[in-house]
């Protein structure tokens, strides 16, 4: 009688007891690895959702990207155009002195200065000596200077009358700068 009493009370005991390992090692891991599988999968929907969002926001994008790339093209009109500072520089020369030969003056030197680095620019310059024949003409080719586009500005003016007795012709010294973009 005494096995069977230990038997009656083993049986339950053992029954319970695989029950517990089975509820502990099976059932807690198995919603373990769904609540991890749920939690990848929520993960990934909001990821899927940045990335609908992005592909959603592609045309505004888009169109500001171009109003921006229109915007650099407007500004880069107002710099001096060339591949180097050097030949922007020659072309910045070559503006001023048709400015001043187009209103009758002469041209008695041209020197190009150095040029010096701002951020993402470089500003160049320009030293023009020359010689105009009235202050009218002086008059036209700093206007027709400063209100260009691309802009110039003039940084030194030294006008000098030429002759005293006869003062018509000036000696004029221009300094004038611009903007290139600093390659």
């Amino acid at each position: 009688m005494k096995k069977s009493k230990i038997f009656i009370f083993s049986v339950p005991l053992m029954i319970i007891l695989a029950g517990f390992l089975i509820y502990q090692y099976g059932y807690l891991r198995i919603q373990s690895e769904i609540a991890s599988i749920k939690e990848e999968q929520e993960i990934k929907t909001r990821t899927l959702e940045k990335y609908i969002n992005l592909i959603s926001e592609k045309p505004q994008l888009e169109k500001r990207f171009s109003a921006l790339r229109d915007a650099r093209k407007a500004d880069d009109s107002k710099l001096i155009e060339g591949q180097t500072p050097s030949l922007a520089a020659a072309q910045l020369q070559e503006i001023v002195k048709s400015s001043i030969t187009g209103r009758g003056g002469t041209i008695s030197s041209e020197r190009v200065g150095k040029q010096e680095d701002l951020g993402k620019f470089k500003v160049i310059s320009v030293s023009v000596d020359s010689v105009i024949h009235d202050s009218r003409a002086l008059s036209e080719i700093i206007y027709s200077i400063e209100t260009r586009t691309p802009y110039l500005v003039i940084k030194e003016l030294d006008t000098r009358i030429k002759n005293y007795r006869d003062p018509r012709d000036l000696m004029v010294k221009l300094d004038v700068e611009a903007l290139t973009a600093g390659k």
